[in-house]
């Protein structure tokens, strides 16, 4: 099948990209050979334009690099229904939008930095869902000291007074879901014990 010329430029700015971004982050072609299980010489003729990308390729870098595809591949916009979140700074802390339109749902990824480790409990209207991606997280909520690694979520009613962030041990990596009018996430797996259908 015939590429289209804009198609074939995307693909052409894959490897420089790739490139770019391991030597911005000062990973040597050795270290995301060991993080992907592909050859150092594919690696570099993936850079340098000599290989064709594939999802095959691209995966695995984009896994080990911790970055979305798209970033990878410079997807045009038009028409894409994925998310490119524009990072703000909100207190001290990274937040990243993850949703396009208003409404009484909203998600965000949020990086904290190490440094966020004195508690400032609040309250406010509202219920929240925090899924931990990297790190460890501290959760004070109400009488609770809880810390959650990865793969961990909580959820709780915002009105209790609560803070989150870090151990102090390194930046955590968080998913939060927030319903300002206290809407539940209905992201359980599986109900919690003596919880009643529809609760």
């Amino acid at each position: 099948m015939k590429q289209s010329p804009a198609i074939s430029q995307v693909l052409d700015e894959v490897g420089p990209r790739l490139r770019r971004l391991r030597t911005q982050r000062g990973v040597s072609l050795t270290a995301i050979a060991e993080a992907t299980g592909i050859s150092k010489s594919t690696l570099s003729r993936l850079e340098s334009g000599q290989r064709r990308p594939s999802l095959e390729l691209l995966l695995p870098i984009a896994q080990a690099h911790q970055v979305p595809l798209d970033e990878l591949v410079g997807a045009p916009e038009v028409g894409d229904p994925r998310i490119r979140p524009s990072p703000r700074s909100v207190n001290g802390n990274t937040v990243l939008p993850l949703t396009r339109q208003p409404g009484p749902l909203q998600a965000f990824k949020m990086v904290l930095p190490a440094t966020r480790q004195t508690p400032d409990l609040c309250n406010h209207e509202g219920y929240e869902w925090l899924y931990v991606l990297s790190g460890t997280l501290r959760l004070l909520l109400a009488d609770h000291d809880l810390t959650l690694g990865p793969g961990e979520a909580a959820e709780f009613d915002t009105r209790l007074p609560h803070w989150f962030g870090t151990t102090g041990e390194g930046p955590v990596e968080v998913l939060s879901l927030f319903g300002r009018q206290g809407e539940r996430m209905h992201v359980r797996a599986r109900p919690r014990e003596g919880s009643r259908p529809g609760r």
